[in-house]
């Protein structure tokens, strides 16, 4: 998808790129402050409490951004026997990542707003494709990691929610298998018709038309096919 995009539009591939890891960034970082102010200083020993996009990147993970337009970073450590809390400060920590990119998609939304109304961007300029870019791109990173499946932050919840040792099966299958059928679920997606994650892609359109006042699918349309 990128990649067609470079061919027929290399600074908005540029942009997408940037925007993505600037998404990525804040999530990680969001991750390790939320842990040191529980308690927990390993992802700051570590160096991961920084906006410094190196620190965060896992290269594959930014290869993957670069062809497929989506990726993942290096996962934060944290040392849950550290927290204040070890059982819901892990929630915390975990959904520290998705609750930023909320943070992220609402306020490049109110500002685009504010930028179009008063006449200084447009739907076309860089700076809009960037701010609808950066609204789009953190819904869908929003929506993705609170998926209940290891090791998305959404794991750590459901881990929280049945902790009692009846439910010790449970969390042992969701350890050990849940990379395995994320793997599956994403390479599924990718190379067949059978999108086993469309359903983010309702709700996440739907919050981005929102927040920005305009088809987010359109404006897709319009960068992929001017």
């Amino acid at each position: 998808m990128i990649l067609s995009l470079i061919q027929s539009n290399p600074i908005v591939a540029v942009v997408w790129i940037v925007a993505i890891v600037l998404s990525l960034t804040v999530h990680e970082f969001s991750h390790a402050l939320v842990g040191k102010l529980r308690g927990d200083r390993t992802a700051e020993l570590e160096g991961r409490l920084t906006l410094n996009p190196l620190a965060h990147i896992d290269w594959f993970g930014f290869l993957a951004v670069v062809l497929i337009g989506f990726g993942w970073a290096k996962p934060v450590p944290y040392n849950p026997h550290n927290l204040k809390n070890p059982k819901w400060d892990s929630v915390w920590v975990a959904l520290a990542g998705p609750g930023s990119n909320l943070v992220f998609a609402v306020v490049c939304g109110t500002l685009l707003r504010v930028l179009t109304a008063a006449g200084m961007i447009s739907g076309t300029n860089l700076l809009g494709i960037f701010l609808v870019l950066m609204v789009l791109l953190n819904l869908f990173l929003l929506l993705f990691n609170i998926i209940p499946v290891h090791p998305l932050d959404g794991t750590k919840l459901l881990f929280a929610i049945f902790d009692q040792p009846k439910h010790e099966r449970l969390r042992f299958f969701v350890a050990t298998q849940g990379p395995r059928v994320l793997l599956f679920l994403v390479i599924l997606s990718l190379l067949t018709p059978f999108n086993v994650f469309g359903f983010i892609s309702l709700p996440a359109f739907a919050a981005c038309d929102a927040l920005t006042d305009q088809s987010c699918l359109g404006f897709l349309m319009r960068i992929f096919y001017p």
